[in-house]
């Protein structure tokens, strides 16, 4: 054991003695990535040339909990950045092939009877810069998909803007196509946000549709059918006579209960009293 840590400390004396000559090295093996390196830098603010060294000494030194932390936050700088993954793999896989070219110089140089246990330094190194890249891998996969899922949050948010007008109107302006998922988002939406913010009156606005899917129109039907569930009343402004001309082919009508303005600032007027 205090042969093993002896080892780790001449070792690491020996790299900061060969420090520039490990990164010349470092960037002959990189074939793909050297030319990538200001640009990730100017991208990311990622030094691989920096991080490269701090991964040996973390390597060399066995510094489990400090490896585990930064594969954390390399993972999640890439992430963030949407850096090729590519370029990551190339580059720990160059560490790994010039960290053990200057192991094999360094055990030239040991004097004999110090030699290093080969085999017990070839499974801690291998299996330390595994365990890196598989961090790496887990919290780059975790932290994108937590980044997808906010920017569909946003985009949902986005389609579907409930807008308050006083405690207890708001306005859903739809706008652009809507196809049935979107029909499906706006439904959960609209459920969940009467529930949360009381509203006892809705007024959809539908001027920004030029044309509707008749099941789009059954299913913004059903909506309005859940929404006198929860005691809340629609208004329904801007159909357009495309959109009329269709559910009249089609033999759908809204419910009695559900009362249509011919244009939102109609609706406005009448119930708000503008």
């Amino acid at each position: 054991m205090a042969q093993s840590l002896q080892n780790s400390l001449e070792l690491q004396i020996f790299f900061d003695t060969h420090n520039q000559e490990f990164e010349d090295s470092l960037l002959m093996e990189a074939v793909n990535v050297k030319d990538k390196i200001e640009e990730i830098l100017s991208i990311g603010n990622i030094d691989l040339v920096t991080n490269a060294h701090k991964l040996v000494i973390y390597i060399i030194d066995g510094q489990e909990v400090e490896l585990e932390l930064f594969a954390k936050q390399e993972g999640i700088a890439w992430a963030t950045h949407s850096i090729e993954l590519s370029f990551k793999l190339e580059w720990v896989q160059a560490i790994r092939r010039t960290l053990w070219k200057f192991i094999e110089k360094f055990n030239q140089d040991v004097p004999a009877g110090k030699d290093m246990n080969f085999f017990r330094m070839e499974k801690d190194v291998n299996t330390r810069i595994d365990s890196f890249l598989n961090s790496f891998f887990l919290n780059y996969s975790t932290y994108k998909d937590t980044l997808l899922k906010a920017h569909r949050q946003l985009v949902e948010n986005l389609s579907v803007p409930i807008i308050p007008i006083n405690s207890t109107v708001c306005i859903l302006p739809v706008i652009g196509a809507v196809d049935a998922q979107r029909a499906s988002i706006i439904e959960e939406k609209v459920l969940t946000e009467i529930g949360k913010l009381q509203i006892q009156t809705l007024i959809i606005d539908l001027s920004g549709i030029a044309e509707m899917e008749a099941q789009v129109i059954h299913h913004l039907m059903k909506l309005i059918d859940g929404t006198s569930l929860m005691g809340c009343s629609t208004i329904i402004t801007g159909l357009r006579a495309e959109v009329v001309r269709q559910m009249i082919h089609s033999g759908m009508k809204f419910d009695e209960k559900t009362k249509t303005a011919g244009t939102l600032q109609q609706a406005l007027k009448e119930y708000l009293i503008f």
